[in-house]
């Protein structure tokens, strides 16, 4: 059995400015587990940087607040009980655009590492804040 407590977990920083909890991941709770899940924050009025994953997919889970998505060159409002999927390679990030925190979870498969994000730089953004990715 593999089981975590919230408040023994100590958050950091990732590569794309979020701030998380590695809630369940192989390097730290057992290596039988083949996928990750994290607690994901970003403060009101911020946004994480934009990035893509080209070896695992993603599932974002928002838990509470709300913000605006992108992925690919979509751009859409999410809310807590929303849910995304995000495949390998996909560009994507998000801005909260709320007064609270932006809470969500986000599972990775395979699990979570820094190494296996690519940060997009500069994020390219056209009159209206919408990035352009093409």
């Amino acid at each position: 059995m593999i089981k975590t407590e919230y408040e023994k977990i100590e958050p950091y920083t990732t590569k794309d400015g979020s701030t998380i909890r590695e809630l369940l991941h192989p390097s730290k709770h057992g290596a039988e587990l083949r996928m990750s899940l994290a607690e994901a924050r970003v403060s009101p009025g911020k946004e994480t940087t934009l990035h893509r994953h080209p070896h695992f997919q993603e599932i974002y889970h928002f838990l509470e607040g709300e913000g605006e998505m992108c992925l690919g060159n979509a751009r859409f409002h999410v809310a807590t009980g929303d849910s995304v999927f995000i495949p390998a390679g996909s560009p994507h990030n998000v801005r909260n655009t709320a007064a609270i925190p932006l809470r969500f979870l986000c599972c990775c498969s395979p699990p979570y590492t820094h190494d296996g994000t690519e940060l997009i730089e500069p994020m390219q953004k056209d009159s209206h804040g919408i990035h352009n990715l093409s």
